[in-house]
């Protein structure tokens, strides 16, 4: 098992990230707070958490131990696979979905999407004990980018989480005209609470 992938990032999206360790290229699935953590840079250090499936070898990439102590837990409760947790990651922030479990707060998991109403009480039921152990620091910084960028990057990311095209560039496309100062961040987020 890795503990993480330290090297120049090679490729950057949304939802993904190349990094280059001495001439091999790591594929790494992110949520978004790792995607705005690594913008501004060449170098990074990324937290794995890795997946060994019959027909798959999955990397998941974090941009704090704390992040990747979330989705550990989150993938420990039944009905929430390795996807369904980056979406919550890319949805809400490691302390938000950890104060919002700790604080039985049903409604708040209901809002992201694939989480229903029994998948968002058995997160409380299993997690709340656990959550309330993790401390949670929240650094994230955004960056400002192009426009015209911020809708392809977040349409891209959206697209790969498995939402459909046209619905997605709908979203998109409202969202930005209510706030032209948006991050990828943020849109993505309000797009996958609209979707």
């Amino acid at each position: 098992m890795y503990e993480y992938i330290e090297g120049s990032i090679r490729e950057l999206t949304p939802t993904y990230a190349v990094i280059d360790n001495q001439g091999i290229g790591y594929y790494i699935h992110i949520a978004l707070s790792a995607y705005s953590e690594l913008t501004s840079k060449k170098q990074a250090k990324v937290y794995i958490h890795q997946v060994v499936r019959e027909d798959a070898n999955l990397l998941y990439g974090f941009a704090s131990i704390t992040e990747r102590i979330v989705f550990r837990l989150l993938i420990s409760v039944s009905g929430i696979g390795a996807n369904t947790a980056l979406i919550m990651l890319s949805s809400m922030s490691a302390g938000e979905i950890s104060n919002a479990i700790v604080t039985d707060n049903v409604n708040a998991l209901k809002s992201i999407k694939g989480i229903g109403l029994k998948t968002a009480q058995r997160t409380i039921i299993e997690l709340k004990d656990k959550m309330s152990k993790v401390l949670i620091g929240e650094d994230t910084e955004l960056f400002d980018q192009p426009s015209n960028t911020i809708r392809e990057e977040s349409l891209s990311a959206l697209v790969m989480l498995g939402f459909k095209k046209p619905a997605a560039e709908k979203i998109i496309d409202k969202i930005m005209k209510q706030n032209k100062d948006i991050t990828i961040e943020e849109l993505v987020k309000n797009a996958l609470k609209q979707l």
